[in-house]
């Protein structure tokens, strides 16, 4: 019995190593300067008009340009979008497991001032990483609309 429990912690102990080896290389990928291309709705109709991130216009983000700094987990993006007032957001962020045996990962986003302190009341957003590699990232947001799921894709290009 003993060999079995000390099997099973010895295997536990592998995985969320292997997982955090992972969390850290995903946090240095994103690190630097992205272009937030484009904003979709797998499945729905495209033209639709959301808004993200403390009732930013979708249409406001697109364009965008992101900076992810790795060392203090910081970052900010600028709003460039057509007809939309060009404007600096500051939040902190952080990558976590999702799930370590399926490989998903979610990205931690707090929108917050020039001084990183929370606007939002402590609150954030919790957004899976879907995809991430040296030149592509795609976030993906699942919120309930009209009673069902409601996906959005935010999908990225490194600069």
């Amino acid at each position: 019995m003993k060999k079995v429990v000390l099997l099973v912690l010895t295997i536990a102990f592998l995985v969320s190593c292997g997982s955090m080896a992972v969390v850290k290389e995903a946090t240095q990928t994103m690190k630097g300067n992205w272009q937030l291309t484009s904003v979709t709705y797998p499945g729905e109709n495209e033209n639709l008009q959301v808004s993200l991130f403390n009732d930013v216009p979708s249409r406001c983000l697109e364009n965008s340009s992101w900076r992810f700094i790795s060392n203090n987990n910081t970052g900010s993006y600028e709003l460039s979008g057509l007809g939309c007032e060009s404007s600096s957001q500051f939040f902190i962020w952080s990558i976590k497991v999702s799930d370590a045996t399926a490989g998903t990962y979610d990205l931690m986003f707090k929108p917050t001032d020039a001084n990183y302190k929370s606007t939002t009341g402590n609150q954030g957003y919790r957004i899976n990483l879907k995809n991430l590699s040296g030149d592509q990232m795609v976030w993906e947001q699942t919120i309930n609309f009209e009673g069902r799921p409601f996906p959005i894709q935010m999908n990225f290009t490194k600069l």
